[in-house]
């Protein structure tokens, strides 16, 4: 669908919808996208985990690496609605069409920030030089599991790149707190294929943000203890990485 579509309209820009949910994504990519994963430890307790899945579901995460996000509203005949996008078999196949059903109630946290829901459009604004860039996306699935919650975005026409971004925090046994990124991307038409190194580079850049945006000092009143990011291994030297995984 045309960029000239208003946003709300327009279908994702890319066939593998899903795909960062995909555990080989990075063995088997989309064909023609570089994928992406990276983990990092922000945090151990109940107020660590409280405070990653509230941000990571109010586009916190994205807000505190330097992006000015503005909700797009949906025509309200279509915001009392679900969206539920393309299934895909493992081969990334479709098996399931998209769809619309009367389920997308809206849920709140406890600040009132709305929490993502599947169909969420934005523009994602970023600073370049003197000027502020803009960039469609759309959340294409929310993840909602008791210890593990997050959302994936997929690029729409007038964006960048062509792909899928997935954000999302885990909790494990001991309490310990972690954030993982994944994706696949390829740049988005000519002009961009053009500056794909400058692409990269930026892609770099935010996702070494995206690792630190959940790590920072809570609240004295809900977080006595401050943890930063530890790296997996002391001796690799990386502060805000603890696991990294990128093809050579």
């Amino acid at each position: 669908m045309s960029r000239r579509a208003p946003i709300w309209e327009r279908a994702v820009s890319y066939a593998a919808v899903g795909a960062t949910r995909a555990p080989d994504l990075m063995e088997y990519p989309p064909t023609g996208y570089r994928p992406l994963e990276r983990r990092a430890l922000i945090g151990h307790g109940p107020a660590r985990w409280e405070h990653a899945w509230t941000e990571t579901l109010t586009w916190g995460i994205q807000q505190r690496s330097g992006f000015r996000v503005e909700v797009v509203e949906t025509p309200a005949e279509l915001d009392r609605m679900g969206y539920t996008p393309v299934g895909f078999d493992d081969d990334g196949s479709p098996i399931a069409p998209a769809v619309v059903d009367g389920s997308g109630e809206r849920i709140y946290a406890a600040d009132g920030r709305p929490l993502l829901r599947p169909g969420d459009t934005a523009w994602l604004g970023i600073p370049f030089g003197p000027l502020r860039l803009r960039f469609p996306a759309r959340v294409v699935y929310v993840v909602d599991e008791p210890n593990r919650r997050g959302f994936a975005y997929g690029t729409l026409p007038g964006h960048a790149e062509r792909g899928e971004e997935a954000f999302v925090v885990e909790r494990s046994d001991d309490g310990s707190v972690w954030v993982s990124i994944r994706a696949f991307s390829r740049p988005g038409g000519f002009f961009w294929w053009l500056t794909s190194p400058v692409l990269r580079l930026t892609q770099g850049f935010y996702t070494a943000r995206y690792l630190r945006a959940l790590a920072t000092p809570l609240a004295a009143d809900t977080a006595p203890e401050a943890v930063v990011p530890q790296p997996a291994d002391p001796a690799a030297g990386s502060a805000a990485a603890a696991e990294t995984r990128d093809p050579a």
